[in-house]
């Protein structure tokens, strides 16, 4: 169902924009907006009344299709939050106030190798 309608999705934006660029320029912002010129591929007042109306369809269709896949992804979705879930616990037990904790050991990581072998006293 998600398939269909995202297939759908995608076919409504593709023709949505291919219709905004086809329908003529009115404001000339940066000066090619096709002003100029007498004869263009869809001139007349009939064509833009039907590429406006084209785009208010299609612009509708697209809206319908987001909400309904929003829906969907929700529906579809697991409940719940990551704040629900326990966290693992590494070591069982925090460490004392003014202790440093004992890093984890034998789990091949970058980070092991970068521990000191040490404890470094932090009155320097």
């Amino acid at each position: 169902m998600a398939t269909v309608l995202l297939v759908i999705h995608l076919m409504v934006a593709t023709a949505l924009v291919g219709v905004v660029l086809l329908q003529k320029s009115e404001g000339g912002a940066l000066g090619i907006g096709g002003g100029g010129g007498g004869g263009g591929f869809l001139t007349g007042r009939g064509t833009a009344n039907l590429l406006t109306r084209a785009t208010a369809g299609l612009a509708a269709a697209f809206f319908a299709t987001s909400i309904s896949l929003t829906l969907l992804a929700n529906r579809t979705a697991p409940q719940g939050s990551v704040f629900d879930t326990k966290p693992a616990s590494t070591t069982g037990t925090p460490a004392a106030p003014g202790e440093t904790p004992k890093p984890q050991e034998g789990r091949g990581g970058i980070l092991d190798k970068l521990q000191p072998s040490t404890p470094v006293p932090l009155d320097r």
